[in-house]
């Protein structure tokens, strides 16, 4: 049995990639800040809640600690926790709205990645996939034909640049673990006023992809439901 833990949980890409990975025979541990929202998404999915807060050491390790006391260990870990920041001009945009969001997206995944890798070190096939988006990619973001190209978000987009070379660094650090990150791409969330063209579904195919694979799968890949991605 699979077991994988998910930052960021009881809503949307997180929700779907757990609802997803249980339909497909994970053992899922849905990490949420909210204690109550988190419950209610467990026991709507089935599912144990574990709260964690990714901006606090001290929550993160008592989730770390937690999950090795009821679980043992882990398989597949998905930080997907993330902030898109304040939807504000460039010019307004200050060094504390910088903070909140990196400390969130990248720090964030530092943090967990750090507590948990003695839960997946105990795993024949350790996983780690992390949620990145194509905002973050300079290609992608230079292409007027796309949404990425469009789009103006310098906290986000930056920090998602740092997840995804942050998932290329791990890879070559641990290579008895696949670290990859996932691309959802334009999916109605939250953060875009459930605007986007894909489903929830659509947005998770990679992420689910990712969590997925095999000891011979790839690592220190970036990737979106359609394949992957340059950035």
């Amino acid at each position: 049995m699979t077991t994988t833990f998910i930052t960021g949980a009881n809503k949307s890409l997180g929700y779907e990639t757990a609802r997803r990975l249980i339909e497909a025979g994970h053992t899922v541990l849905v990490g949420a800040r909210d204690p109550q929202r988190g419950q209610s998404a467990a026991d709507a999915l089935g599912a144990r809640f574990v709260r964690i807060d990714v901006t606090d050491d001290a929550s993160v390790a008592a989730a770390a600690e937690d999950i090795e006391a009821r679980e043992g260990g882990i398989d597949v870990l998905i930080n997907n926790a993330g902030t898109f920041g304040p939807h504000i001009p460039a010019d307004q945009l200050t060094a504390a709205d910088a903070t909140t969001v990196l400390d969130v997206n990248v720090v964030g995944i530092v943090r967990v990645t750090n507590a948990f890798l003695p839960l997946l070190r105990k795993s024949a096939n350790p996983v780690i996939v992390n949620v990145s988006s194509g905002m973050g990619s300079f290609a992608l973001t230079h292409d007027p034909e796309r949404a990425e190209g469009r789009n103006l978000a310098p906290l986000y987009t930056a920090s998602k640049a740092a997840v995804t070379m942050l998932t290329t660094q791990y890879a070559k650090s641990w290579p008895d673990m696949k670290v990859n990150a996932a691309d959802p791409g334009y999916t109605a969330t939250d953060f875009n006023g459930h605007s986007g063209p894909q489903t929830v579904t659509e947005g998770t195919d990679a992420i689910v992809e990712l969590a997925t694979i095999g000891a011979d799968g790839p690592t220190g890949t970036f990737r979106d439901r359609h394949g992957v991605l340059a950035w």
